[in-house]
């Protein structure tokens, strides 16, 4: 009887082995394949990678260069502003470095910006607009943005800023390193987009926009916030500008938003009234501007960066 279950023992070690290896397998084949389908099929890495990239060269303009302008955002800017249009507008005063990527707030762009300052950008103007929604949101993109804007210990920073337990820390630690856990999310969406045809827009529809805080929550969450940008920025030579873009019935958040960036010692830049937009300049989701909606916040948006960017050389000359 011994020896019977000493002769299973190096069988059941073999058969451990195998199954780790085959795990093993599977994991570097997942791999490799995210990374295959990430480079040929996803038009979002596509672009945020190709901006990114382009951000990480921005230096301060020479004597009669344009100011160098970050301009970082979500969906709200992404649909809501017309890149060619707008650096038409503006291309006498500055140069526009823009990088969009959807469902990002507060914390996403608090580390990006700090990566991409640890990696040498060095823009005269960091402009932000993510709404007043996903400003107060506490939560991070679960992919994409670990993977392209974190590095390892600013992960854990943002694990901490949010009180994330192990699992949850755990996730996003992955969804830094491994590009198949980082982006497993959006390769099952573009599978059943495959499948069932229009179902992003379906989402879209169903999806809630974040809760905004009440009373003195509101200033509670909004003021630290932006003096945390704000403190970031000037460490590296920047002005931070704070865009507010309009959604659908938001005079009352936007109008908060703005008095909280004053609050902070921020600029603030409002260039609609959401008052003045109806649902007729909006997609149905009633938070992205349609095409109509876009060329308006587009022409204001430029007239408004322009008056900052002139006043802050004219104040930049006097000193």
């Amino acid at each position: 009887m011994p020896s019977s279950i000493s002769g299973s023992k190096p069988k059941a070690i073999a058969h451990a082995e195998a199954l780790a290896a085959i795990c093993a397998l599977l994991i570097l084949m997942f791999e490799i394949a995210s990374v295959y389908l990430l480079n040929h099929r996803s038009a979002t890495y596509a672009r945020i990678s190709r901006q990114y990239g382009e951000a990480l060269v921005i230096r301060p303009a020479g004597a009669g260069e344009p100011t160098s302008v970050l301009m970082v955002g979500n969906s709200l800017l992404l649909h809501g502003v017309q890149l060619d249009r707008l650096e038409e507008m503006t291309s006498s005063r500055m140069r526009i470095y823009p990088i969009f990527l959807e469902a990002t707030g507060y914390y996403d762009w608090l580390y990006a910006l700090h990566g991409l300052f640890l990696r040498g950008a060095r823009p005269q103007v960091v402009v932000l607009g993510v709404g007043v929604n996903y400003f107060l949101e506490n939560g991070v993109r679960q992919d994409y943005a670990p993977m392209l804007f974190f590095n390892a210990r600013d992960t854990l920073a943002v694990a901490s800023d949010l009180q994330l337990d192990r699992t949850a820390t755990s996730n996003l630690l992955l969804a830094h390193s491994s590009t198949f856990w980082d982006t497993r999310s959006a390769i099952r969406m573009q599978v059943l987009n495959h499948m069932v045809p229009h179902l992003e827009n379906l989402f879209s529809l169903v999806n809630q926009r974040p809760a905004v805080p009440e009373g003195r929550e509101f200033a509670e969450m909004s003021v630290p916030r932006l003096q945390r940008l704000r403190e970031l920025c000037e460490a590296n030579g920047a002005r931070l500008i704070l865009v507010v873009p309009p959604t659908l019935d938001s005079e009352d958040p936007v109008s908060r938003m703005a008095a909280a960036a004053q609050a902070a010692g921020v600029e603030v830049s409002v260039p609609v009234d959401p008052a003045g937009l109806t649902a007729k300049f909006y997609q149905p989701d009633g938070m992205h501007l349609n095409p109509d909606g876009a060329v308006i916040f587009t022409s204001a948006l430029a007239k408004d960066l322009r008056e900052k960017v002139r006043a802050h050389e004219t104040l930049a000359a006097q000193k």
